[in-house]
Formats: structure tokens, sequence, C-alpha cells
């Protein structure tokens, strides 16, 4: 069973599926380019309470599975 989260008055668990796509999807996203991104979306994320759980890329689009509290 999934570990549910939780606050003053409610439990959850929000799961979302972010897919970040280059403009004309060009074929640019190297695994360097991946990885920095990731590392920025990983530095930014404790700030927002945001989880990362999968991080799938290809050359022309990056797929984000995230977990993360309703505000």
């Amino acid at each position: 069973m999934r570990k549910l989260d939780s606050n003053a008055h409610s439990v959850f668990l929000l799961y979302y599926h972010l897919i970040l796509v280059i403009k004309y999807r060009k074929k640019i996203l190297t695994d360097p380019v991946s990885e920095r991104a990731r590392e920025i979306f990983e530095y930014i994320a404790p700030k927002y309470h945001v989880t990362l759980e999968k991080w799938n890329h290809d050359w022309d689009h990056v797929h984000i599975m995230f977990r993360t509290h309703p505000k």
C-alpha cells in the first residue's frame, strides 16, 4: 500500500504526470541536458513540498512523475 501524505486537516496522495515538450519537437535533449534539468528540479522541489518519483526523457520531451501537497 502507498504511504499517504497528510497535513493538519486532511489525508491525500496526489501524483502528477508532467510532460514537457521542446518547441517544434526539436531533438536536443541529450543525457547531460536532462540530468542538469533534473538537478534543477530536485533543487527547487523541497521549497514547494514536491517529491520526484520518476524522470524519463527522450530526444524531444521529458516525462516527470511527482508527488506534492495540495496548495
